[in-house]
């Protein structure tokens, strides 16, 4: 029987708590009324689960390039997050604000 070591249990730990993350996301996407409500959720969310994710596997590669491999994925992640969300935050501003009520 194979042992698993604390490395693997960290590395579960963080892929664990980044999927959470990424379903609390989703959650707020579904849940938040307006435009921005819900850009604030699925920004903060899923770069907190990305950079979690990303550092389970970090843990889990062979190699130190495979380490720069991800660690490079993640930061043009983060950088194609951001100007994605400020692109539809612009965007929703002009077109009145993004606030869409929801019914009784």
């Amino acid at each position: 029987m194979e042992t698993i070591d604390l490395i693997d249990l960290v590395s579960i730990g963080l892929l664990l708590l980044g999927a959470l993350f990424f379903l609390t996301g989703t959650v707020g996407l579904l849940r938040f009324n307006n435009c921005f409500a819900r850009l604030h959720a699925l920004t903060k969310a899923d770069n907190v689960g990305l950079g979690c994710i990303a550092l389970g596997l970090m843990l889990q590669a062979e190699s130190g390039w495979a380490v720069a491999k991800i660690a490079l994925i993640w930061a043009l992640a983060q950088l194609a997050a951001t100007v994605s969300a400020h692109l539809i935050a612009r965007f929703s501003l002009r077109l009145g604000g993004g606030v869409r009520r929801m019914p009784p």
